[in-house]
């Protein structure tokens, strides 16, 4: 039999079927974008669907041509990621095809089962919901952290493999944690100024929000060796029990960690209300715990990186600002969490072992504070004591960022989304000796 000529290959590549909704591009929506492209959830639309898909086609084009769509920011030139949102090539190319032609629905009667969701729990029911203990009335034209704490009826304490910290009010939460209150303010997990005392003196309260003063010393490179002595520019603070932030799931722990809840322990809610213009309305935000069967075999670990003394010049487009954290023992690194506001522009994470050698672990060159994404390894990165990992974010606080709310503001740390916050959030686990 001949081989088929080139002609005959383009023949017959012409009068292919184009992709079509419930053959082709179903799966890939039920795979990568209805995690949060379902009714009554963060995005703007359904995807479940053809009739609620159709009108948005040339959008949905348009933002997997350009990468925006999943959101995933991480350069992929460094590191391999369990939580890589990033359609393939061949993914994208089927959508533009199925948009070009048309958006054609196809036979329904072919379209797979869609995927079920709790539309409470997104990991079931769980083991302990705890509230923040009111039905919180949010102002109006205010943007404002908001601090509750309540009571943990654990006597005997409890490992939990997984929580989750859904709002009660979608509209009006940014971003929120979870913390373990401990008696000792300076020691407890931080998440906002307020348990900070050693950083009261810089610090001018507005409201409910606080920032640090504009006279308060400025220094951006926290690595230097001459870095003097000011709160939290060395070494890291014990993060969150749980948090929720746009595009996040759940916190579920790795297999053999999970974390402890001492007995008799409280929890403290901080939580972001986003600047809203509605009156009347209200927000319970709870928090849904899940237990480990016993003791894991490992304990889970937060540590949080923080640059409050940052200094950013109005107009300013590239203000770098750095923060480094020494390992004094040896690590396994098990995900980044980048935070910033309005006018993050890019962060990279570089790890420089003790013979001088060094390697980038994550870089973002497009932060986009809408979406802040964990970033989770697809294998714990041994670090060995002696390390030195340096954080390093650009800020753009021009005009020509267009999300930038107000290029002729000097920005210093403020918990307000108009100032900036220069923050990392690493999962990570002790080695075993």
């Amino acid at each position: 039999m001949r081989a088929l000529t080139p002609f005959f290959l383009l023949a017959a590549c012409a009068f292919a079927a184009p992709p079509n909704f419930s053959q082709d591009i179903a799966p890939i929506f039920y795979e990568r974008c209805v995690g949060c492209h379902r009714p009554n959830h963060v995005a703007p639309m359904s995807l479940l669907d053809y009739k609620s898909a159709r009108p948005w086609a040339k959008a949905i084009a348009d933002s997997v041509a350009k990468r925006r769509m999943p959101p995933w920011f991480a350069d992929p030139k460094y590191g391999h990621w369990a939580n890589d949102a990033r359609l393939s090539d061949a993914e994208i190319a089927k959508v533009r095809a199925w948009v070009a032609a048309g958006a054609p629905e196809g036979n329904p009667k072919l379209l797979p089962a869609a995927p079920k969701f709790s539309e409470g729990w997104q990991l079931g029911e769980p083991d302990m919901v705890i509230d923040i203990g009111e039905l919180y009335r949010v102002t109006p034209n205010e943007d404002a952290y908001e601090h509750f704490t309540v009571p943990l009826p654990l006597p005997k304490g409890a490992w939990i493999r997984a929580a989750e910290l859904r709002p009660g009010n979608r509209k009006v939460v940014h971003h929120g944690h979870v913390l373990l209150v401990q008696e000792n303010l300076a020691g407890m997990e931080v998440a906002s100024t307020k348990n900070m005392p050693s950083l009261a003196q810089f610090l001018v309260r507005e409201g409910k929000l606080s920032r640090i003063r504009m006279d308060a010393p400025s220094w951006n490179d926290a690595c230097r060796a001459d870095t003097p002595d000011l709160p939290f520019v060395r070494g890291s603070q014990e993060g969150a029990l749980a948090s929720y932030l746009p595009g996040k799931p759940p916190d579920v722990f790795p297999a053999g960690t999970a974390k402890w809840i001492p007995p008799n322990s409280k929890l403290e809610f901080v939580l972001h209300y986003a600047n809203i213009k509605e009156a009347n309305e209200t927000d319970r935000s709870l928090v849904g715990l899940y237990f480990a069967k016993g003791e894991p075999e490992q304990t889970l670990r937060r540590m949080d990186l923080r640059n409050f003394f940052l200094d950013i010049a109005p107009g300013e487009p590239n203000q770098e600002v750095r923060r480094c954290y020494d390992f004094t023992e040896d690590k396994y690194l098990l995900s980044f969490t980048p935070h910033f506001h309005y006018r993050g522009k890019d962060a990279t994470y570089e790890l420089t072992l003790p013979d001088g050698s060094k390697e980038i672990l994550l870089s973002v060159p497009r932060y986009d504070f809408n979406w802040q994404l964990v970033y989770r390894l697809r294998e714990p990165k041994l670090v060995p004591k002696g390390s030195r990992l340096t954080v390093t974010v650009h800020y753009d606080n021009s005009a020509n960022n267009k999300a930038n709310p107000d290029s002729k503001q000097r920005l210093r740390w403020g918990d307000k989304s108009e100032e900036e916050m220069m923050t990392s959030w690493i999962e990570y686990l002790d080695v075993k000796k």
